[in-house]
């Protein structure tokens, strides 16, 4: 049975309808709806299968998809929106960096481990936020005793008046106090007056020494980017088993209030539970996105070569897109239950290519379609945070302002159209070479030309492309 948070996890996608998945797809990717559907089912069904009878639960699996479609078409935003919309932990893959074991590179069961260290920064964030009140409360205590270590109290007498050193005060209704009581009521005073300064935000300059941990001597190379499969955690293990060393730094509030926070994290959120949640949530709800599958399948099996390798991923991954048991540093995870969307563009070879056992894990194919030109004037135009937008906020920041008409946009699209059909079609990544031309020299002059509005218009367009687009050679390598 799924954990109580687990539950609220799923829960979430009740009130996501197959149909108000494809409407928040819609915000963000134009076109593609046949795509957009296919994930939405199985998104739905991810749901559906919770509220299935406890006998058959087990017995149902996802529908793995395969996206084929040219690059820039929107296969990886769909899987990586999909994620984010179901809150499910997410990674994304190139099947072209795995080798058949026996061979150098990664190994295909890094996929599962990279998707638990993914469900694991999630399930933690999510804490974070439950517990970050009280954090914070207790990093302003641990930063008004920095800034203002407490008195140090003497050690009592046996009797009060046996104590020759010991002063007594009397106050003006009589009333006599010892000394340190008066110390401790003028400490109060000066932490409480510290606290509002620090709340003002007016001693975050101020520096105080807090203990920060060391890591361990040589660990560092073990876990560094080219090291074999396995290294990083075999240093991770390393690190833990050896005693945990500190050092005083002397930092900045404002740095010692990142570093203490880190540290009443760690003591608040209890780590097992997370690691339990999270291996859960990647059984149940993890979304594993497998790109440029049509690298690894192979032409002509009977000579060797690459090929064997590439039919030796194949089989390598029958095992966890069919469902099996993978070994991780917190604990074995089953892959029964993970959705697996696959991804390529399949210009030289084709999903048939593919062996035939690898075929069947992915049951559902979906092909995107290329876009065109009145496809990219509604990229431009209709997405949530669409390219227009973004660029518009850059110069915003300057204090200008960037306006784009419709005209203007139209010629963009249309730049980018024909750039895609005279040389290697990236589908709506080329929008972004043709904006980054476009508008260099006015980001480049910005902060010296002043607040005047910048209009971008079809004339414009023509004027600041028109060296480019007619030298093909230059074309070629700054379009």
């Amino acid at each position: 049975m799924p954990t109580p948070r687990t539950e609220q996890a799923l829960a979430r996608l009740a009130d996501l309808s197959p149909r108000k998945i494809v409407a928040e797809l819609d915000r963000y990717i134009i076109g593609q709806a046949d795509a957009k559907k296919a994930v939405a089912i199985a998104l739905r069904n991810r749901w559906r299968r919770q509220r299935t009878p406890e006998a058959i639960r087990p017995e149902i699996a996802p529908n793995n998809i395969i996206l084929i479609g040219p690059t820039g078409v929107g296969k990886t935003e769909i899987a990586r929106r999909l994620a984010k919309l179901a809150g499910a932990p997410f990674v994304k893959v190139e099947a072209s960096k795995f080798t058949e074991v026996g061979y150098v590179g990664r190994d295909v069961e890094s996929m599962v481990r990279d998707l638990v260290e993914s469900a694991i920064d999630m399930v933690r964030t999510e804490r974070e936020v439950e517990v970050e009140d009280l954090a914070h409360d207790r990093v302003d205590e641990r930063l008004l005793d920095l800034l203002l270590p407490p008195p140090v109290a003497a050690a009592p007498a046996a009797h009060p008046m046996d104590d020759p050193q010991r002063v007594f005060i009397a106050g003006p209704d009589g009333s006599v106090s010892a000394e340190e009581a008066q110390a401790k009521e003028r400490h109060q005073r000066t932490r409480e007056k510290l606290r509002q300064l620090l709340r003002d935000g007016q001693l975050e300059q101020r520096e105080v020494e807090v203990e920060v941990p060391v890591q361990g001597p040589g660990f560092d190379a073990l876990g560094q980017a080219g090291a074999p499969e396995g290294m990083q955690h075999f240093a991770e293990m390393l690190s833990e088993m050896l005693p945990k060393r500190t050092k005083q730094r002397t930092v900045p509030v404002s740095e010692a209030r990142r570093i203490l926070l880190d540290q009443e994290f760690d003591k608040l959120i209890n780590l097992d539970d997370v690691t339990a949640e999270a291996l859960e949530r990647t059984e149940s709800m993890g979304i594993v996105f497998l790109d440029e599958i049509d690298k690894i399948a192979g032409g002509n099996r009977e000579m060797g070569g690459p090929d064997v390798s590439r039919e030796g991923v194949q089989r390598d991954l029958l095992p966890i897109v069919e469902g099996s048991n993978v070994q991780t540093k917190y604990g074995m995870v089953k892959t029964d239950h993970v959705l697996f969307v696959a991804a390529g563009a399949f210009h030289v070879s084709k999903p048939s290519d593919l062996i035939p056992e690898l075929q069947g894990r992915f049951p559902i194919r979906v092909e995107l379609t290329p876009l065109t030109e009145g496809d990219f004037i509604r990229i431009m135009t209709e997405p949530e945070h669409a390219l227009t937008k973004q660029y518009a906020a850059l110069v915003a920041a300057e204090g200008a302002t960037l306006t784009f008409t419709d005209d203007g946009v139209a010629e963009i699209a249309r730049i980018a159209a024909h750039l895609n059909s005279r040389m290697e079609n990236i589908g709506a990544r080329r929008l972004h070479t043709v904006m980054t031309t476009l508008l260099e020299r006015v980001l480049y002059e910005l902060p010296e030309r002043g607040t005047a509005p910048e209009t971008i218009d079809g004339a414009t367009v023509r004027t600041r492309l028109a060296a480019i687009a007619e030298d093909e050679d230059l074309r070629r390598y700054i379009l």
